[in-house]
Parts: structure tokens; sequence; C-alpha cells
């Protein structure tokens, strides 16, 4: 049997398992749920890998907030002018750049995938 492809953008992780939930419901072959962002790299994982922000011996404003990994300095410099690294957003809650960063990937059979889209659109999706 033929086989779809959804993919659905949800604010929060709680949207995209919710509509997961739905979409066991229905012949579900794959799925996977994914934040992503602009900025390349896993950035600080481990608050060890700090350094000193007094001193200056440490890797950027773009590593520190966004938690981005620059191999290019001209691109740092250009990721701490964001809003959400510079603290100055103008709005959303917390004071952050709201939006879509969570990505739900779900494969399912072709006679369910109007159904699998209702269902996302039904838990907040785009």
């Amino acid at each position: 049997m033929a086989e779809r492809a959804v993919l659905a953008y949800f604010n929060t992780p709680d949207q995209a398992r919710q509509a997961l939930e739905g979409l066991k419901s229905l012949r579900l072959i794959e799925h996977g749920i994914d934040r992503f962002d602009g900025y390349p790299g896993a950035g600080m994982e481990h608050l060890d890998q700090l350094g000193n922000t007094v001193a200056g011996t440490f890797r950027g404003l773009g590593f520190i907030t966004l938690g981005g990994d620059f191999d290019n300095p001209d691109a740092a410099v250009l990721a701490a002018a964001s809003v959400s690294a510079s603290g100055m957003s103008s709005g959303g809650p917390d004071n952050r750049v709201t939006g879509r960063d969570i990505l739900l990937t779900a494969i399912v059979e072709e006679d369910d995938y109007d159904r699998a889209v209702a269902i996302c659109q039904e838990a907040g999706a785009l």
C-alpha cells in the first residue's frame, strides 16, 4: 500500500505529542518529533564548557544563549545580534521570539493521510 508523509509544525513539544497520540489510532508507520533552529551545532550542553564570562574566555553570546557552534566568526557576530540572543525581543512569553520550531514527521498509509492532517491541525499544527 502507498504511504504519505505528514510534516506538521508546532509551537510546543506538548502539542506535537498530543497530535502523535491521535495519530497512533491510524496506521502509523514511522514518526519523529524534533526541535530545529537556524543555528549550527549542539552548542553548550554542559555548564562546565562555559568558560569564564568575566575574563572573556567563552565562545560568544550566540554559543551561550542560542546553543550555536560557529566556525565562522562573522556568523557568530550575526547570531549574537539576534533578538533571541540579546534579550531585546519585543514580545512573546518571557520576552522571547515565538514561532513554530517543533516538527512532527509522520508516515501514514495513504488512506489515512487526510485524517492525519486533521488530527495535527486540531492539536495546533501549522
